[in-house]
């Protein structure tokens, strides 16, 4: 069954590549994405030709995102899926982001998707259904240096993502993690450098530890031709397809060898919640409520 879908951050990388995987599927898809007629021009227009609704919205700002989704409701004739993809990455020393970088990070991958949700989530609940997708990362289960604030956004929008699985799924909206690894998208061209450079001295040569990690990073990835991209998308487009109740809670995509260790981590956490919310009695708040 064709569904109606809102994605934010479609102007490259797994945004665009989503958006191309569903229309190709025959579902309607509203690509949401900044500066739609200056930076982002050429994109918006490729994924409006492709079929996509096209919309601005920029997840800092509020009123920007609750006219953006209402505008996506009125194009599509509702709302069935929310994907939310905006996201910004940083590299560098943990010490040298100010707070003023954390807040533009979190504003983006935390707040953002708070932002979203806050606008769609009465849409679906009048539906007594829906789907909302988080592209989180490997790097919300675990912790690589010279990442620290992606780090801690994620891990935060994880957290995020689990609440809203227990406190919707009587209302019978599903909430899901993608957690992908690292993918050669134009996400990397984009990271937030330290706003503060006023202590590489005190680092010494460690000081250029990052670029080397990254650069090796980087040459991991053009000899792995299996780390493609659009594998979060396809994995995006198979828990929309999946029926409601059946899919799981977290998808890891991974071919470098950082999901595979992940999954159990998952496995034993999810035990870990069916349990504690077990002993008070809450452990059907883990279950979507799947219409009759």
């Amino acid at each position: 069954m064709s569904k109606k879908v809102l994605i934010t951050g479609t102007s490259g990388g797994f945004g665009m590549l989503s958006v191309k995987a569903l229309l190709e599927k025959g579902h309607k898809v509203t690509a949401a994405m900044r500066n739609t007629n200056t930076k982002n021009k050429e994109v918006a227009a490729e994924l409006k030709n492709a079929g996509a609704h096209v919309v601005e919205i920029d997840v800092t700002d509020d009123n920007s995102v609750n006219n953006g989704v209402q505008d996506a409701i009125n194009a599509m004739g509702g709302l069935d899926v929310v994907v939310n993809n905006a996201g910004v990455g940083v590299l560098g020393m943990q010490e040298h982001f100010t707070p003023e970088d954390f807040k533009k990070l979190f504003d983006v991958n935390v707040f953002g998707v708070q932002r979203v949700n806050r606008a769609a989530i009465p849409h679906l609940r009048k539906n007594n259904s829906g789907l909302i997708i988080y592209i989180s990362s490997l790097l919300g289960r675990m912790c690589l240096p010279f990442y620290g604030p992606y780090n801690a956004s994620k891990w935060a929008l994880e957290a995020v993502a689990e609440n809203y699985r227990t406190e919707l799924s009587g209302f019978g909206i599903e909430n899901c993690l993608v957690e992908p690894g690292g993918f050669p998208t134009s996400f990397f061209d984009k990271l937030i450098q330290p706003g503060d450079q006023s202590r590489n001295a005190e680092y010494g040569e460690f000081i250029n530890a990052p670029k080397q990690m990254f650069d090796a990073f980087e040459g991991a990835l053009a000899g792995n031709p299996d780390q493609k991209p659009e594998n979060v998308a396809h994995a995006v487009l198979n828990l929309i397809e999946s029926g409601s109740g059946k899919r799981p809670f977290r998808t890891t995509v991974d071919k470098m060898g950082m999901g595979d260790a992940l999954k159990q981590y998952n496995e034993d956490l999810e035990n870990i919640h069916k349990g504690i919310l077990g002993n008070f009695e809450m452990a059907h708040m883990l279950e979507t409520k799947v219409p009759a």
